[in-house]
């Protein structure tokens, strides 16, 4: 999910490292589980053989009869393959919890002890199950976005890209969110952003909107969001269909991979921007026959993930900066940058559908009757969790504009409108979700995609 403007609440392969994501003491790739098969003919062909040496003993031995070998069961839950479009829950893929392990990448700048510090490793042993937890939600990500990036198709709606995509990550999750506190234990992590063109983030439909039907000329931006105990995988790519915005693509996916190999521990976020901004501006497109310059969206950053909320207070600027703030050991950020052919500025714009409730949020009187309903809702299906206006119709809510507007106006609840840079010019995002281990940096979000 996009970070907000710079003066609001904040919210990207490497070289010389590992590309390919390994499995956890298996071989197993993003559609199948165990090769193993527990079905295998093996012991009925032992007992053929067997049988066959009795019948050729002689008729005055006295035969010893073999005891049958038992046939081997069934594995609980069956599925080892995915299906199209993506339904079986991908912890029936994976069994024990052995999800794919991210792009794992080496701490660099006198950092190498890190590596091989039993101590460091220790403590990161210590965090399996966290571990796990967001390399599921990061497993889930990769095959909802292959479903994603092999379906989506110029003359579909917005409607209906948003809805694809949300639907396999409730079913790959195996929580549909729809009965009370559903949403809480797995799920959507935030609301599918499908920004297109001059709109850089933070746009998807309501469902009031008018149907808005992608175009051939199109420059989308697909920011999804999976979550497995409210632990969120935050990544986003871009998508186009004419040759043309090829070099805008490649800026941004430069600017983030330069982005993810620049963080580490103890790394001050103002030179991560500058890398970033270095790497971005190297580029320009050619569009319609004018060149332009590629430039970083200044007031756009990348941000830190806490359990729970998206933004947890740190950012991560994509545009040099006097920001000394350091990362630090067992954080997760988002590494996310935002290419533009236009002002590489952005402003609030177009109808609202992102919300999320503040941590932070004050006890105040509601006097709208509905506001307090509403909340309660929020409280209970979303917690601090981004959701959209489309959730709540989907849970059955009606009339509640006015309740919703009151929870924004008395701080309770956060909006987070479209952000957009000047009419005529296109953007695109990129972005990575990358755990702070102790002992290594792990890409998790990576796939062989970007």
């Amino acid at each position: 999910m996009a970070a907000k403007t710079a003066d609001q609440l904040s919210g990207l392969k490497l070289d010389g490292a590992t590309d390919k994501l390994t499995t956890k003491q298996n071989g197993t790739n993003g559609t199948t589980a165990d090769a193993s098969d527990p079905d295998s003919d093996e012991g009925d062909e032992d007992d053929a053989a067997d049988a066959g040496a009795a019948n050729t003993a002689g008729t005055g031995d006295k035969k010893k009869k073999k005891k049958k070998k038992k046939p081997k069961k069934k594995k609980a839950g069956g599925a080892k393959v995915q299906s199209d479009p993506p339904r079986v829950p991908v912890s029936q893929l994976f069994p024990n919890n052995t999800y794919p392990v991210g792009q794992e990448v080496e701490y660099q700048d006198g950092q190498q002890y890190r590596t091989t510090s039993e101590e460091k490793r220790h403590l990161d042993r210590m965090r399996n199950d966290f571990l796990a937890e967001y390399r599921e939600g990061a497993e889930i990500h990769r095959q909802t976005r292959a479903w994603a990036q092999k379906n989506i198709k110029p003359g579909m709606t917005l409607t209906e890209i948003a809805e694809g995509i949300e639907n396999c990550t409730r079913a790959l999750t195996g929580h549909q969110g729809l009965e009370e506190g559903d949403n809480l234990i797995a799920g959507v992590g935030f609301p599918t952003g499908l920004s297109i063109n001059h709109c850089a983030a933070h746009y998807t439909p309501n469902t009031t909107s008018k149907p808005w039907v992608l175009g051939e000329k199109d420059v989308l931006k697909v920011d999804f969001g999976v979550h497995v105990n409210q632990r969120i995988v935050d990544s986003a790519f871009t998508m186009s269909w004419d040759s043309q915005y090829d070099n805008l693509l490649a800026a941004v996916k430069d600017a983030t991979n330069t982005g993810v190999k620049a963080a580490g521990i103890d790394v001050r976020v103002g030179e991560i921007g500058e890398q970033i901004q270095e790497a971005m501006e190297s580029y320009e497109v050619t569009i319609d026959g004018k060149t332009y310059p590629v430039k970083s969206i200044r007031n756009l950053n990348g941000h830190d993930i806490v359990q729970g909320s998206i933004h947890g207070g740190k950012s991560v600027p994509i545009v040099k900066s006097n920001d000394q703030t350091k990362m630090e050991e067992g954080e997760i950020f988002a590494i996310e940058t935002f290419g533009s052919t236009g002002r590489g500025y952005v402003q609030d714009d177009m109808e609202v559908s992102h919300y999320a409730l503040r941590p932070d949020a004050p006890n105040v009187p509601l006097r709208v009757s509905s506001a307090k309903s509403l909340l309660n809702v929020i409280k209970k299906n979303f917690g601090t969790l981004p959701w959209c206006r489309r959730y709540l119709d989907r849970l059955g809510q009606e009339k509640y504009l006015l309740g919703l507007n009151s929870l924004v106006s008395n701080g309770i609840v956060q909006d987070y409108p479209p952000l957009v840079d000047q009419k005529g010019c296109y953007t695109a995002q990129f972005e990575h979700t990358i755990l702070l281990r102790p002992n290594v940096k792990e890409v998790v979000s990576r796939g062989d995609d970007y």
